[in-house]
């Protein structure tokens, strides 16, 4: 994001008051908040479908961009700080890149299905995460990806066609009413939020005003995450994502979900640093399973902000 438009944004919001709400629970909590006034990152993930990623790796630092791995784990993930417009490379046209966040792009990759299973992203659009999961399925397989809004069937079928998807189907019902008939081996639940993790960003800043008083929000991610349980196979796996800091909206909702259904809490191996989730908020006491989750703050990874919850059955 231009520094102006970041000068912008601190002026149009208070960056040192805006999140004093979690003082308590987010560390190094003033380097946090100078975090929310610098520029956003271009990331870049490789799309494997498409290309190998070090021929594309190859092919854009012979352009001149800088790309440097983000972690020794994933050799598909990488940060382009000096790249203002990646949209404009023929590699994005050609599908061989994604500009994505590297703690979205990590939620596919911490779901990992393997292929020739049955996969459901339930709130599938724009569609980056569900062409991820493609790719680490290798096409094989079968994907649904789901979305209310039928004019962001559009994006989504535009991203899934530009990378190369060719093992999915878009669907568009409500989330927390998806039919039980098909279960899954493995579902991604990146719902609806305040979107405080993408503060940093424009127009999602304003998008998290907009949202931050909407106090239905939790009851919404909790039938969302009830009905993602019930559609798993057995042995199979869920991951409950969202771009926010707001424990009402993660550790309380996953703690719902422990307490209505027979589930488990997976541990977590990103490749990145994180920190567990929480175990009381507010005054509220929630399992203590609920470490095994995790949190993901700017500061620490100079990205979006993120919550991950890998869901499994007892």
């Amino acid at each position: 994001m231009p520094r102006r438009l970041v000068r912008d944004l601190s002026k149009r919001f208070n960056v040192n008051t805006a999140f004093e709400i979690y003082k308590d629970i987010i560390p190094d909590f003033s380097l946090f908040q100078e975090s929310l006034t610098k520029p956003f990152p271009v990331y870049l993930r490789i799309n494997g479908l498409l290309a190998p990623p070090s021929k594309v790796v190859s092919a854009l630092r012979e352009k001149g961009v800088v790309m440097t791995r983000v972690c020794r784990e994933h050799e598909t993930l990488y940060i382009a700080e000096d790249l203002l417009h990646p949209g404009n490379l023929l590699e994005y046209f050609l599908g061989h890149i994604h500009p994505q966040a590297v703690t979205s792009a990590l939620a596919a990759m911490v779901l990992n299905p393997r292929k020739g299973t049955l996969v459901l992203d339930m709130c599938a659009a724009p569609g980056g995460k569900s062409a991820h999961l493609a790719d680490l399925m290798e096409n094989t397989g079968f994907m649904v990806c789901n979305d209310l809004y039928a004019n962001r069937h559009v994006s989504l079928g535009h991203t899934l066609s530009r990378l190369g998807v060719q093992n999915s189907v878009v669907t568009g019902y409500q989330a927390q009413e998806f039919p039980l008939r098909q279960p899954f081996d493995y579902i991604l639940a990146d719902v609806p939020c305040s979107c405080e993790g993408r503060f940093r960003e424009t127009p999602q800043s304003a998008q998290y005003q907009e949202n931050k008083g909407k106090t239905q929000i939790p009851d919404i991610q909790k039938k969302i995450l009830l009905r993602g349980f019930d559609l798993l196979k057995n042995n199979g796996e869920m991951l409950y994502a969202t771009c926010t800091y707001n424990p009402a909206e993660n550790e309380s909702v996953v703690n719902f979900l422990l307490n209505e259904r027979d589930a488990d809490l997976l541990p977590i191996h990103p490749g990145i640093v994180f920190e567990p989730g929480l175990t009381e908020w507010n005054h509220e006491k929630y399992d203590k399973r609920l470490t095994r989750t995790a949190r993901f703050y700017p500061h620490h990874v100079n990205s979006v902000g993120f919550f991950m919850a890998r869901i499994g059955q007892k």
